[in-house]
């Protein structure tokens, strides 16, 4: 039954858990190479009703929550989740907001936007006030730890779901990056959309070199072809680079300050946001603000099974990375995961309240560090 309007519904307790899962293979990108990826998990609860979140960030962000978090929102209504999001927001103000605090403010935010819509019976979808029925979505791997079979095998897989648009990663090794470019091109064929991801691995000649050689291969899409810090590096992309090529960065982006210096900038044509990183659901809606007010589409980045219901609320969306990583180990964590449809687009689910995921604790106990 859900929760009469008006009442405020005080939140009776909080639980945390983080979980190092190993990779199914070594992944690697332009600049760094990792076995394995934590999930923090949140679980905020009231009124006998239970909302779920979660960051992938160090196991220290759930000390965050455990130490700095669940005493500012315990007993504080859980029908608002932006006012208990600004408490969060001042109580860790000497903390150092972004980077690790802000993936643990993300975590409870994403939970209580959850427990709200459970208690009023909503799906969280439209809880944010949906303007689209589902998200586009893009394949997304491609390690450079991969040979070039198992590189197409995965981009090739994602074409057969029905994904028109896949990604990869290049810059690790230059010398190679032409012929896995190449090789990707002809697993998919000339139809589907090809994306790289350098990780800020260039040098901005040598990133604008690069841009001109993809473009060979119809490569739509330069993600971080230097680092997202500089921003004077990624607008001389924008302006320099080839007309069908579009330069993105934004998945390091932790608070709202960050997305208004890169778009005053002209940094990007498509920024990105990650709702488990810029301060959750709330601080994604704000963010996805910034860009209608400039016109640009926003893309999220990764953690695609609450991704997938946030998109729909976002007004200039344009799509959603679907993370191998993520989508692996989501299919591990929870029971309730959205799967492809036909178009290449993740779906949610309206006829279930919340986010619709339920925790399989028992299958992720083995991997519990916290």
């Amino acid at each position: 039954m859900s929760q009469p309007r008006g009442v405020a519904v005080p939140i009776d307790s909080i639980g945390i858990a983080a979980y190092t899962i190993p990779t199914d293979a070594e992944e690697s990108d332009g600049t760094l190479v990792w076995h394995s990826t934590t999930l923090v998990l949140v679980s905020v609860r009231a009124a006998g009703q239970t909302g779920t979140g979660y960051t992938y960030a160090g196991s220290a962000a759930a000390t965050v929550v455990c130490d700095q978090l669940a005493g500012v929102i315990t007993g504080a209504d859980a029908l608002s989740p932006p006012a208990r999001w600004a408490d969060m927001v001042h109580a860790v103000r000497n903390l150092g907001r972004p980077g690790l605090v802000a993936e643990a403010i993300a975590a409870v935010d994403i939970a209580l936007w959850d427990l709200r819509a459970r208690l009023l019976d909503e799906p969280l979808t439209v809880a944010l006030g949906a303007v689209h029925e589902a998200t586009p979505i893009y394949g997304s791997g491609g390690f450079t730890s991969y040979d070039n079979d198992t590189l197409c095998r995965q981009l090739a897989g994602w074409v057969e779901e029905g994904i028109g648009r896949v990604k990869m990663k290049v810059g690790r090794d230059p010398a190679v990056d032409a012929a896995r470019v190449a090789a990707a091109r002809c697993a998919i064929g000339a139809a589907t959309e090809l994306f790289v991801d350098a990780n800020g691995a260039y040098r901005r000649k040598q990133a604008l070199d690069w841009a001109q050689r993809f473009a060979e291969q119809q490569v739509g899409w330069f993600e971080e072809p230097v680092s997202s810090d500089d921003l004077e590096g990624l607008r001389l992309l924008r302006d320099r680079g080839p007309a069908g090529i579009d330069i993105a960065a934004g998945e390091y982006g932790y608070d709202l300050p960050y997305f208004q210096r890169m778009l005053d900038a002209g940094a990007v044509d498509c920024p990105q946001a990650d709702v488990t990183r810029c301060l959750g659901i709330t601080g994604v809606l704000k963010v996805g603000a910034l860009c209608d007010a400039r016109g640009l589409d926003l893309s999220l980045h990764c953690a695609p099974q609450i991704s997938a219901h946030v998109g729909t609320a976002l007004w200039h969306l344009r799509h959603l990375e679907y993370f191998h990583d993520h989508v692996r180990i989501e299919r591990m964590a929870f029971d309730g995961v959205l799967h492809p449809e036909p178009g290449g687009v993740l779906r949610p689910d309206r006829g279930v309240p919340g986010h619709g995921l339920a925790v399989k604790a028992a299958d992720l106990e083995r991997f519990r560090v916290f």
